[in-house]
């Protein structure tokens, strides 16, 4: 089967994941997690992408971004990996890509979904929480390279009110389900939001958004 063209949409938030080649680790120490965020940071304000949630994974990275225009996610992606595989290399005498291939996007509905997928992004990175965005969103630190979204604003009035709705969202976790769908979704290439978003963004795409149903269609009467 032909590999479907990307998704990306401008004003549309996007969970997007860089994989390590061979499952191989991304990141040796500290160092190479400060080089890659600085990295991050510039490249996103030179091609206007926010950053909503990052989570910097032993093997991978997980981020939640929107971009301004249509080709910008793919240009901050493809120079991102380039630039900071080229300096892993020269740090740690290494040859050959740091990546397992091109890197991965879903687009996922604003709003209640959108928030979702932050949480998703920022869970995955709790164990470490100095290398991703949780301590942010929980009011713990400022974290200049995090932009809040719209999805951010939902959660209360005031920056109390939405870190202490954020923190009962982490104690309470997503669901087993909705965690598998944005993994699948990240992973595939898919988009996730409801019926009506799913239609719109298909039409707007000129391409599945989501997989077909398995098995033969039903035959009508």
């Amino acid at each position: 089967m032909a590999r479907l063209p990307r998704l990306a949409v401008a004003g549309q938030a996007h969970l997007a994941l860089m994989l390590g080649h061979g499952a191989l680790p991304v990141f040796a120490d500290d160092e190479d997690r400060r080089q890659f965020l600085a990295a991050l940071r510039e490249s996103a304000l030179q091609q206007q992408v926010a950053v909503h949630a990052y989570a910097l994974l032993p093997g991978e990275v997980v981020l939640l971004l929107t971009p301004a225009t249509d080709g910008a996610l793919g240009a901050l992606m493809q120079g991102l990996g380039r630039r900071y595989g080229a300096a892993f290399n020269r740090r740690h005498g290494r040859r050959g890509s740091l990546w397992a291939g091109r890197f991965r996007t879903a687009v996922v509905q604003g709003g209640a979904t959108a928030l979702d997928a932050l949480l998703f992004v920022d869970l995955q990175g709790q164990a470490d929480p100095a290398w991703c965005s949780l301590d942010h969103h929980l009011g713990r630190r400022r974290d200049p390279l995090v932009t809040d979204g719209d999805a951010w604003w939902m959660l209360g009035n005031t920056p109390f009110e939405r870190e202490a709705a954020f923190r009962r969202r982490v104690d309470e976790g997503l669901a087993p389900g909705r965690s598998a769908a944005f993994a699948d979704a990240v992973h595939k290439g898919w988009a996730v939001g409801d019926d009506t978003f799913l239609a719109a963004l298909a039409q707007q795409a000129e391409r599945p958004v989501q997989p077909r149903p398995r098995g033969r269609p039903r035959r009508s009467a």
